[in-house]
């Protein structure tokens, strides 16, 4: 154990954000996020058991945004018709803003957002049952 550190945030994890380089990206996926699929090429963390919102509050503390990209963070769209509210994306906003005030979150549309997935350099499966609550965050530089 150290101190300082989220229990959430297990040693994988650390390692991986750790080994992680400017542009890389990490996704954050919920329940219904096809992550093993998505990590084919990837690194896959497990934590089941937690919410994106702690997860990703977590992951923030120590892990900078992209300052030289429009939007470092990146959430699904809703798929056009589909009536689900995201309330979870305000929950991320207030988040986000805690530690990396500048920065803006932008929206991919659905399967897009899979693909760019595909391309993370690690992907951590959560247990959040709120839909749309995918989340792509890219890796900035610790000045």
């Amino acid at each position: 154990m150290l101190k300082g550190i989220p229990a959430i945030l297990t040693p994988e994890l650390l390692k991986i954000m750790m080994e992680m380089g400017h542009g890389d990206t990490l996704v954050i996926g919920d329940g219904n996020f096809p992550a093993p699929s998505i990590a084919k090429d990837a690194h896959l963390v497990r934590l089941d058991g937690h919410g994106v919102p702690e997860v990703l509050d977590a992951i923030l503390q120590f892990y900078p945004l992209d300052p030289y990209v429009e939007t470092p963070v990146s959430l699904m769209e809703v798929a056009p018709g589909d009536p689900v509210e995201t309330p979870i994306w305000d929950e991320y906003a207030k988040i986000i803003a805690k530690w990396e005030p500048t920065a803006k979150i932008g929206h991919i549309e659905r399967f897009k957002f899979y693909d760019e997935a595909r391309k993370a350099y690690a992907v951590v499966a959560t247990g959040e049952t709120a839909l749309y609550a995918n989340i792509i965050l890219q890796k900035g530089v610790v000045k």
